[in-house]
């Protein structure tokens, strides 16, 4: 009980706080590397977004986005909690501009349901007119096409 009753706390201690950082590296189209102002180098997992991994179809492309957008630049992030990776999970701007959000309304990004629905509005409006990810008739969601990777083939 008293570890329920810590994570619990510390999970609210955490979320909506900010921090500022520059982007070092952008990973994927839903991960990025920061180094605060203290130097300490933090892994940002975008809050409430889903981008395709590096080998899926639109998976660089989201990459080179996301790194257009905020690679080399100063950031805010809204720390809405951490992943089961020990990620932050946050809502990254910059300019005042939601990037989590400009990810998902330029087709590079589903909205991850699963945790948030703050970009499912976004991702019809892409999905309507065919932007990005949704030109590709042949699309998977992420944690889709993560699982089949994952499955080895059974043998004969």
């Amino acid at each position: 009980m008293r570890l329920f009753l810590f994570l619990f706390l510390s999970i609210f201690a955490f979320a909506d706080t900010q921090i500022v950082g520059k982007v070092v590296k952008v990973y994927d189209g839903d991960t990025i590397h920061i180094l605060d102002d203290d130097l300490n180098r933090l892994i940002i997992r975008l809050y409430g977004i889903d981008a395709p991994e590096i080998k899926q179809p639109f998976g660089k492309k989201s990459r080179e986005f996301l790194a257009k957008k905020i690679g080399g630049k100063k950031v805010k992030i809204q720390i809405k909690n951490k992943d089961k990776y020990r990620r932050i999970l946050g809502i990254v701007t910059y300019r005042k501009k939601d990037i989590n959000a400009e990810m998902v309304k330029n087709g590079y990004a589903w909205s991850y349901d699963k945790f948030s629905k703050k970009y499912k509005k976004l991702e019809r409006v892409a999905k309507r007119e065919k932007v990005g990810l949704w030109a590709d008739k042949h699309k998977i969601r992420p944690e889709k096409f993560r699982y089949l990777i994952s499955v080895k083939p059974s043998k004969f």
